[in-house]
């Protein structure tokens, strides 16, 4: 009877998979359902991607067409036709450009302060600095509005640009902690040889901290690129529409009624430069998130 259990055993077992096989499995499982995952939320873009190139029977058309063939391009000069596109991107861009500008300078200088610089009532004023991260913007979208239409600046771009010069609370307190990360040491040695607290911040901190100044300069892009609300609140004039803003008046055109082509063409243009410096840029990215997260 003993050597019968024993066989039963032994062939129970033969069947079950060693210890390598079920953590091979396991990996498939999980790859399976990242997989699965991406392809969903993925597909959006791809529909958006293949229907800028599709003629207006193939957007209607059923079963879906996929892949179009021929390509139509020309859907992207005929959006050019109907709204300033060339006006749109120049706008962005600027407005992009200047913001990128300011936050990183004024950030960078705010986080130097907090990280590497003693002072009196500095942790207390970094505490209410902390304290406008639970502040709803739309708290204080109206009174903004009320300063900028007072000193004449509603309907110009400078409510889009202005504000950056003079900080955000989250990227000060992301650089930081990235500042808090680098040997004071580094420091206390420029001291010696003479450098000054400018030199240390130009020669030793920004340096050392291009992750995290591109960390914040991905996401000020991603804000400010795809930013509709405050465009929407300041400005009138359609020669000052950013692309998101520009995007939303094509939508509401007579010309581009039931020209879901089209529609998805401008998207498209507007989508794409977020998805190119997001890969471009990706390494730096995340490690500037890794390494912030470190010491907090």
């Amino acid at each position: 009877m003993a050597v019968r259990a024993t066989r039963d055993t032994s062939s129970r077992l033969s069947w079950y998979p060693s210890p390598r096989w079920r953590r091979t499995l396991w990996q498939a499982v999980v790859y399976l359902i990242v997989v699965s995952g991406a392809a969903i939320a993925a597909f959006p873009f791809f529909w958006e991607l293949t229907t800028a190139f599709k003629s207006p029977p193939e957007v209607s058309a059923w079963p879906p067409v996929w892949i179009p063939w021929p390509l139509h391009v020309e859907n992207f000069s005929l959006v050019a036709g109907v709204v300033p596109l060339a006006q749109y991107l120049k706008n962005s861009v600027l407005v992009v450009g200047l913001v990128i500008v300011g936050t990183t300078v004024s950030c960078s200088m705010g986080a130097y302060a907090f990280a590497r610089l003693r002072w009196p009532g500095r942790d207390l004023i970094f505490l209410v600095l902390l304290s406008a991260l639970i502040i709803p913007g739309a708290v204080t979208t109206v009174p903004s509005f009320i300063v900028f239409q007072k000193i004449g600046w509603y309907n110009t771009l400078y409510p889009l640009i202005v504000p950056s010069f003079f900080g955000s609370a989250f990227n000060v307190f992301l650089l930081r902690q990235f500042f808090m990360t680098i040997p004071l040491e580094m420091d206390e040695a420029a001291r010696i040889d003479g450098a000054g607290f400018p030199r240390i911040f130009l020669s030793i901190i920004l340096p050392l901290s291009r992750p995290a100044l591109a960390t914040v300069a991905i996401f000020t892009f991603m804000g400010t690129w795809n930013d509709f609300f405050t465009p929407l609140v300041y400005l009138s004039d359609q020669q000052l529409f950013t692309l998101p803003l520009g995007l939303v008046f094509f939508q509401g055109s007579p010309h581009t009624a039931m020209q879901t082509q089209l529609l998805m063409a401008m998207s498209l243009l507007v989508v794409t430069p977020c998805i190119v410096v997001y890969f471009l840029a990706q390494r730096l990215f995340i490690q500037g998130i890794v390494i912030t997260g470190v010491k907090g």
